[in-house]
């Protein structure tokens, strides 16, 4: 979404920026400045298409960008509502110390609290799976290899924000039974593994932009298309095993990313 420019002005030398995103860097501004506010509606098409002197085809390309934008969604006849959305919430490298674990926090829960937002974590699934192809190259296991899924939805003040679905090597679970339970108990299953040998060493993260799919979108309460990001990280421990791999899904509008670089070896 390109947002930030003054309305009418060029994007470049002698480039004018074409009115479809004038028009909807408008909305978008509109939306942040609270002009329209949480549950209002944007003006329909017809309305746009009088207000701004242009065709339907314009503001239709316009809303596209504005949905783009994951501050609107779209319902079926009613036309765009702004969307209620939490603040932004910072996900930094320091949420897996050890420190939080003893202290009884899982990942989540600690960086909710840190911001001070209320925090709800729903499971919609604990069982036994096959690995997928890239999940068991992770695990460093075989393809359709029997491993552990707890797949969840995590919520921020009400507003669900991200999924995530960690896979476990059934060798290493199949003896830990809080692992198999909604609550794993305090400090997550991360607390659980190292209450059974399993010392961390590294927590290894790839991060991947992309536009929601349908599913995706429907589940996160974005609109269709809205930016995601998707963070796979490998739970590694001291002896070099992938002892989890966690696939997670966030709405792109809803978190910062902050990372501590060590500078010397």
């Amino acid at each position: 979404m390109r947002v930030g420019r003054t309305v009418g002005t060029p994007a470049g030398a002698g480039r004018a920026v074409p009115r479809y995103v004038q028009i909807a860097d408008e909305i978008v501004q509109q939306i942040r400045s609270g002009v329209l506010k949480a549950g209002d509606m944007v003006p329909s098409e017809s309305e746009l298409v009088e207000r701004y002197g242009v065709a339907g085809g314009t503001i239709r390309k316009a809303m596209v960008e504005v949905r783009a934008s994951g501050l609107v969604e779209t319902r079926h006849g009613k036309g765009s509502i702004v969307k209620d959305r939490p603040p932004v919430r910072l996900r930094s490298s320091d949420r897996f110390r050890a420190s939080h674990r003893r202290g009884g926090k899982a990942a989540y829960l600690a960086e909710s609290e840190q911001s001070g937002a209320t925090a709800k974590v729903s499971v919609l699934y604990i069982g036994p799976m096959e690995a997928p192809a890239d999940i068991a190259e992770r695990l460093g296991v075989d393809t359709g290899t029997q491993v552990l899924a707890r797949r969840r939805l995590y919520f921020r003040n009400g507003t669900p924000v991200e999924t995530a679905s960690s896979y476990l090597p059934w060798d290493v679970v199949k003896d830990i039974p809080e692992l198999f339970a909604k609550n794993p108990g305090p400090g997550g299953i991360y607390a659980r593994l190292e209450d059974h040998g399993h010392t961390f060493a590294e927590f290894v993260e790839t991060l991947q932009a992309r536009p929601a799919a349908k599913a995706e979108a429907s589940e996160l309460a974005l609109s269709p298309g809205a930016p995601v990001i998707q963070l796979v990280r490998d739970a590694v421990t001291t002896k070099g095993r992938v002892v989890e791999v966690c696939d997670t899904l966030m709405a792109a509008d809803q978190f910062v990313f902050q990372y501590r670089i060590p500078a010397t070896d």
